[in-house]
């Protein structure tokens, strides 16, 4: 037997355990590791963008048909490209260009393995000793981990609930100093189902530009809005100021499994190509994954053919969904909503503890609720979600 003396010299990467501890994925985990195992009931899964998981959400028959038919053609068995099917670059571009003032090409569009590798793409991309990158909060926590593993400094701006989640512009530019490469925009809104003007989308667009950073917009909910506001791209203003635009057919298409994302470089005047982070994309890519090639193959035929009842249907579903949740919040006292959802798959909702008994925090609530009613919701203020992670287990270590 060996000695037990002997000294390894390999050991667990903690920056992926800081990065996971704030991951909406990590706590999503955490969450559901706390459900009763003696419930019978059903579980309620709230915590994540995945409608897919329910009978009134299936993608359209139109998609379903792409799939086969690509998998039938035997075109689609081998490596891809490593930017993407030139056919599906090009059928994205065309579905985009709908919307923009100007034509995108193939050339622009980067086929990812859904939104979140267009998300590391985009944050390795423009990352360099000593940047930071301006976030939301509230917002999607997957770009603090991956900024955290990426070592890109964070600086948090507010979105105002006062104001329909809107961006607190006159704080973006005191946030901002010399090593401010980019501003996170995520329209329509995950987690406050806030849809942004084209006015406001404008003013953020040119302060960007004062700035002189770039614009991530995260459109993954593209399309998926519900009440006055219409959607309206970043891309629009690539002429203001250069935009990474990011997006997917998981929403839409309700089919968060297929992993096939984009990313696409905004920027008429070629400044991204300018200043290296097109190249900086390429190589990423070049030492990253690919979705699989057979959906790739598939995303001509689902772009160009999907039919719009197909996708009112999903708007009216989200609308019942979201006026139901909306009307039920404002019965419970605890809770509050400052804003009624208008676009994406959710809510923010502000929880007075002050009013509830043995609750410390928000996600003291999400994990109790997880153990008693076998419903699955997560906390919206994860920055310092390993902190209060290790909280939370002495508090309970301490009970037991």
């Amino acid at each position: 037997m060996e000695n037990s003396s002997k000294q390894w010299r390999f050991e667990g990467n903690k920056r992926l355990n800081s990065a996971s501890a704030i991951s909406v994925r990590g706590v999503i985990d955490l969450v559901i590791g706390n459900l009763s195992t003696d419930d019978p009931r059903p579980t309620i899964p709230l915590g994540n963008g995945d409608p897919s998981q329910f009978a009134c959400f299936r993608t359209s028959t139109t998609a379903e048909e792409a799939i086969v038919d690509a998998v039938h053609s035997a075109k689609y068995n081998g490596y891809a490209p490593t930017v993407g099917v030139l056919s599906a670059r090009r059928a994205i571009a065309n579905y985009l260009n709908r919307d923009l003032p100007y034509k995108l090409s193939a050339d622009d569009i980067y086929v990812t393995s859904g939104c979140l590798q267009a998300i590391e793409v985009a944050l390795a991309a423009i990352n360099r000793p000593g940047a930071n990158i301006l976030l939301p909060r509230p917002g999607f926590t997957f770009y603090e981990s991956r900024a955290a593993y990426e070592h890109l400094q964070v600086r948090h701006f507010d979105l105002l609930p006062d104001r329909g989640w809107e961006v607190d512009v006159d704080a973006i530019e005191d946030l901002a100093d010399d090593n401010t490469v980019a501003i996170v925009i995520i329209n329509p809104g995950n987690p406050c189902g806030s849809v942004y003007s084209y006015d406001h989308l404008k003013m953020v667009a040119e302060t960007a530009r004062k700035l002189g950073i770039l614009v991530i917009a995260d459109e993954v909910y593209g399309h998926l809005t519900f009440g006055s506001t219409p959607f309206v791209p970043m891309g629009i203003f690539g002429s203001i100021v250069p935009v990474l635009s990011l997006g997917s057919i998981s929403k839409r298409w309700v089919v968060p499994g297929w992993r096939l994302g984009w990313l696409v470089t905004s920027d008429p005047n070629g400044i991204l190509q300018k200043s290296g982070i097109v190249e900086s994309i390429t190589g990423f890519l070049n030492i990253s994954t690919d979705p699989a090639t057979f959906i790739q193959g598939a995303i001509p035929q689902i772009l160009e053919n999907t039919k719009d009842d197909f996708f009112s249907k999903v708007i009216v579903t989200l609308k019942e969904a979201a006026d139901k949740c909306f009307d039920g919040i404002r019965e419970v006292p605890c809770l509050t909503c400052p804003k009624k959802p208008e676009g994406s798959m959710f809510v923010m909702v502000k929880l007075n503890v002050s009013l509830l008994e043995d609750i410390s925090d928000d996600l003291d609530f999400c994990m109790k609720l997880a153990k008693e009613e076998s419903v699955i919701i997560v906390p919206a203020a994860l920055e310092d979600g390993l902190r209060r992670i290790k909280a939370f287990h002495q508090r309970h270590v301490r009970k037991q």
